[in-house]
């Protein structure tokens, strides 16, 4: 489970870096809720995929996301991702950290397959954001 989880979430950031959406949403349950920024949530595919273009463009079409230390608990079907999230991209400044601690949860479908039910690249900075 660990490894498969871990392949998905590199298709997801080479998908990100290619700015291939359609193949990202294929890893996105139907009701997911990514995190755009502190106080902004997309619901939804549709919205997600809108999200993304959106952060793309923000980024110069230059966001390149990877993942350093990660630890991933298993409870079922559920699983909560602990993830050092870096971005890298060509624009110089922007307002939120660029190496985070995400927080991701995947859930198995009927297929069996993983996909990201939360996607949540600000981690627990979300607290201090609400101050």
């Amino acid at each position: 489970m660990e490894q498969e989880i871990k392949e998905i979430i590199n298709k997801c950031d080479l998908a990100i870096k290619q700015e291939d959406f359609d193949t990202l949403m294929k890893y996105y349950t139907n009701d997911a809720i990514l995190v755009v920024k502190p106080g902004m949530i997309a619901r939804g595919k549709e919205e997600i995929k809108k999200a993304f273009i959106a952060i793309s463009k923000y980024f110069n079409n230059s966001l390149v996301p990877t993942q350093g230390e990660m630890i991933i608990l298993e409870a079922g079907d559920t699983a909560l991702v602990i993830s050092q999230t870096l971005l890298d991209t060509d624009k110089n400044e922007s307002e939120f950290s660029m190496d985070r601690r995400a927080t991701y949860v995947f859930k198995k479908n009927k297929k069996g397959d993983w996909l990201c039910a939360i996607d949540n690249s600000y981690g627990t900075e979300l607290i201090k954001s609400r101050n």
